[in-house]
C-alpha cells in the first residue's frame, strides 16, 4: 500500500493544533493536601479561647475539666491552676456548688438554657451564662462548654436606676404629703402642749395629753423619715477617716437607740487607706446598722466591726473591667437573727418587723452604699445573729464624681 506523502496543508493544520495547544492555559496542579506545618494547629484555638472577654469552661463527657481561662477563675473567686486540666471539675469548683450543679445537669437534657443568671455565693458577684454542648464528627456528645459573663457592674447599675425611677415618684407625693401632713401635726402637738399646762391639776388628762404628744412626735419622724429616703442624695465627696467615721456613728446610734449592755469592738486593718465620700452619708450609714443591731440585741449582747482592705484586680487586654480596691466593713451582731424570708426583703422600702418600725432604715443605708458606689449584703439565720457586709471603693467611681461636680451637688 502506497504511503501517503502528507501534504503541505496536513502540515498546516498539525502547525495550527500545535499552535492552538500552547495558546491553551495549562490545567492547574491539584492543591495538595493541607499539612500539619501549614495547618492551624491547636495553640491558635486555646489562644483564642484564653483570650476571650467572657469565662469559658469547658469540661468532658466523663466530667474532666477540658479548658479554663483567667476570667473564668477571676469571676469565680478560683486561684489559677495550670493543673486543673484533667481534674474532676466536681474537685475544681469544691467551693463554687453552683456551677457544679449547672454542670452536672449538662447531659442530663437536651434542653439547655441559652441565657440564664445566678449569683455566685463565694463572692457574690451575679453572673449570665450559656450552656452548649459540644459534638464530635458523629454527633456524639463529648462534652460541655459553659460561656458566662460578670454582670454585678450592669446588676447594680439597673438596680439604681429603677430604684431611682421609684424615688423619684415617692419623692413627688412625698413632698406634698410632707406640706399637709407635717404643718398640722405640729400645730396638734403646739395645741397638747399648751392644754397639758393649762390641766396640770387633771392627772388623767395630762397623760392622754402626753400620749398626743407622743404620738404626734412619732408621726413627724416617720414623715422626715420617709422625705429622707426619697430624697436624692448629693454627694459632697471629701477624704473620710474610716476609724472616726465609726466612732462617730457609734455614738450617734447610742442617742438613737439605747445601747443598754451591748458590748462594741472595732478592729479596723493597718492597711485599710482612708476613703472618698461623704463623711455625713457614710456616719448615717453606720449609724443605722449600729441602731438596728442595739434595737435586735434588747441591751444585752455583743456587736463586732471589722474593715479590711481588698486589693483591687489588675486589668489585662481583652479582660472585663477589673474591681477596684475596696474597703469591707463587716457589722456583726450576735442576736436573734433574721430568717430566710424575711432576709430578702429587708431592703425593701417599707418593710419592717418591728411593732414601731417605718421599715426604711435599711432601705437607706442601700441608698447611701449605692450613692458611693458600693455594695451592701447581709447573711443571718434565726439564733445566728446578723452580719451585714458594705463594701466601698477606696475611690469613687464615675457616678460618684459625676453627682459632686454636677450642676446639683450643692446641698
Amino acid at each position: 500500500m502506497p504511503v501517503r506523502r502528507p501534504s503541505k496543508a496536513d502540515a498546516s493544520e498539525r502547525r495550527g493544533v500545535r499552535l492552538r495547544s500552547a495558546a491553551r492555559p495549562a490545567a492547574a496542579p491539584a492543591a495538595p493536601a493541607m499539612t500539619t506545618a501549614t495547618a492551624i494547629d491547636d495553640r491558635f484555638f486555646r489562644h483564642m479561647i484564653f483570650n476571650l472577654r467572657n469565662g469559658v469552661l469547658a469540661i468532658t463527657r466523663d466530667g474532666r475539666v477540658a479548658a479554663m481561662n483567667d476570667i473564668a477563675y477571676r469571676v469565680l473567686g478560683l486561684p489559677p491552676g495550670t493543673g486543673d486540666s484533667g481534674r474532676p471539675f466536681a474537685e475544681v469548683l469544691v467551693s463554687c456548688p453552683e456551677i457544679s450543679r449547672v454542670l452536672q445537669s449538662a447531659f442530663d437534657t437536651a434542653d439547655l438554657p441559652n441565657r440564664a443568671e445566678m449569683r455566685l455565693r463565694k463572692t457574690g458577684r451575679a453572673i449570665g451564662y450559656t450552656l452548649s454542648h459540644i459534638h464530635d464528627d458523629a454527633g456524639h456528645q463529648v462534652g460541655a462548654t459553659l460561656f458566662f459573663k460578670d454582670l454585678t457592674r450592669v446588676e447594680q447599675i439597673e438596680e439604681r436606676e429603677r430604684l431611682r425611677d421609684r424615688l423619684a415618684t415617692l419623692g413627688e407625693m412625698a413632698a406634698a404629703i410632707a406640706h399637709e401632713v407635717k404643718n398640722p401635726l405640729a400645730s396638734i402637738e403646739v395645741m397638747a402642749g399648751v392644754l397639758k399646762r393649762q390641766l396640770s391639776d387633771r392627772k388623767d388628762a395630762i397623760e392622754g395629753l402626753d400620749d398626743i404628744i407622743k404620738e404626734a412626735k412619732m408621726a413627724n419622724a416617720i414623715v422626715v423619715e420617709v422625705l429622707e429616703f426619697v430624697r436624692p442624695i448629693q454627694l459632697q465627696v471629701e477624704r473620710v477617716s474610716l476609724d472616726e467615721a465609726i466612732k462617730d456613728s457609734i455614738s450617734m446610734a447610742e442617742s438613737k437607740m439605747p445601747r443598754g449592755g451591748v458590748t462594741v469592738h472595732t478592729a479596723i486593718d493597718a492597711a485599710v487607706p482612708d476613703l472618698q465620700g461623704d463623711p455625713h452619708q457614710l456616719r448615717q450609714l453606720f449609724t443605722n446598722l449600729l441602731a438596728n443591731a442595739f434595737e435586735a440585741l434588747e441591751g444585752e449582747g455583743r456587736v463586732d466591726i471589722r474593715a479590711t482592705l481588698v486589693p483591687g484586680e489588675e486589668g489585662q487586654a481583652g479582660a472585663m473591667e477589673p474591681l477596684p480596691p475596696q474597703v469591707v466593713v463587716e457589722v456583726r451582731d450576735n442576736g436573734p437573727g433574721i430568717g430566710s424570708d424575711d432576709l430578702e426583703r429587708i431592703f425593701s422600702p417599707f418593710f419592717t418587723t418591728k411593732p414601731q418600725g417605718t421599715g426604711l432604715g435599711l432601705s437607706i443605708v442601700r441608698k447611701v452604699v449605692h450613692a458611693h458606689d458600693g455594695r451592701i449584703d447581709a447573711v443571718s439565720a434565726p439564733g445566728r445573729g446578723v452580719t451585714f457586709r458594705v463594701a466601698l471603693p477606696v475611690v469613687p467611681g464615675r457616678s460618684v464624681r459625676e453627682t459632686n461636680n454636677g450642676p446639683d451637688s450643692r446641698r
